[in-house]
């Protein structure tokens, strides 16, 4: 294996078509502004490097970046790769991933608009996300450990994504997603899950206005639910929750159980009230 080591780097496509490489201690910066630095390389190892131009890694085949920081000029830094592991990284350029196969993602930091979309079997942990707007969009197939993130949208139109012992502090997240569960974990945002299917939230915590609406098998079960009204409007529900409901909307059927639910609202020229059995056990009653 070729070692390149302490060089700088600033021209188009300095390093292009490069296999069986390792990139230590290296700039990819300076005043020519080139950009595709490492495009259509394979099987690379890179260590310790800064990058601070456009698009420095596009259909990289097998590889491991590792201690190297992309700045915000590093846009769309990681796309069509398969096979990469980044790992105690910091992606700070817009679209950092996209359309990406077979990449681990830990121990590293992003702040990123659009960051991560259209990718397949990832597996992310230890990750914090400092910013980004749509985060996971379009994912198919990830296992995401401890991630902690703040950001908008997020998950949106994902699908066979696993989630355990996170804190996902992001509104709109999980729309018209598919197959996702998520446990252990906080949730905080408004507007969560609607038009899922097959949502299910196991020991969480879940705060926010209006979550599950418009789902489709949502499962519920251990979890606790702040500040959550009018919650389940036109959805298909099994919850079992700790503590108080605020207040539950016109769901289409199932069950709901809980302590305490603050209200319960039933259009019957909306949904049939038959079909959800809502059960209140602070007051040892069924309520609908």
């Amino acid at each position: 294996m070729q070692t390149i080591e302490k060089r700088q780097f600033d021209e188009e496509r300095a390093l292009y078509g490069q296999e069986n490489i390792e990139v230590v201690d290296c700039r990819f910066d300076g005043p020519a502004d080139g950009e595709s630095a490492l495009k259509e390389t394979k099987d690379i190892l890179v260590r310790s490097s800064f990058f601070n131009l456009r698009y420095p890694l596009w259909h990289v085949s097998g590889g491991t970046v590792s201690d190297s920081v992309f700045t915000e000029n590093s846009r769309a830094a990681l796309w069509y790769c398969n096979g990469v592991t980044i790992d105690s990284s910091k992606l700070g350029g817009i679209k950092a991933l996209r359309e990406c196969e077979n990449i681990t993602l830990k121990n590293s930091s992003a702040n990123s608009t659009e960051f991560i979309w259209k990718c397949k079997n990832l597996r992310i942990e230890n990750v914090h996300i400092e910013q980004s707007e749509y985060p996971f969009f379009e994912v198919d197939g990830a296992k995401i450990s401890n991630l902690s993130m703040k950001g908008k949208y997020s998950f949106q139109y994902c699908s066979d994504i696993e989630i355990c012992n996170s804190e996902l502090d992001t509104k709109d997240a999980f729309w018209h997603s598919k197959n996702v569960t998520v446990r252990d974990s906080v949730i905080n945002g408004e507007y969560l899950g609607w038009y899922s299917e097959n949502l299910t939230l196991i020991n969480c915590r879940i705060v926010g206005t209006q979550p599950f609406c418009y789902c489709k098998n949502l499962v519920i079960e251990n979890c606790t639910m702040e500040k959550c009204d009018l919650s389940f409007e036109r959805s298909t529900v099994s919850a079992n929750v700790i503590g108080k409901i605020d207040s539950v909307k016109n769901p289409l059927s199932g069950r709901i159980e809980s302590d305490e639910i603050g209200d319960i609202i039933i259009e019957e020229n909306v949904v049939d009230s038959s079909k959800t059995e809502i059960i209140c056990r602070n007051r040892l009653q069924k309520l609908a």
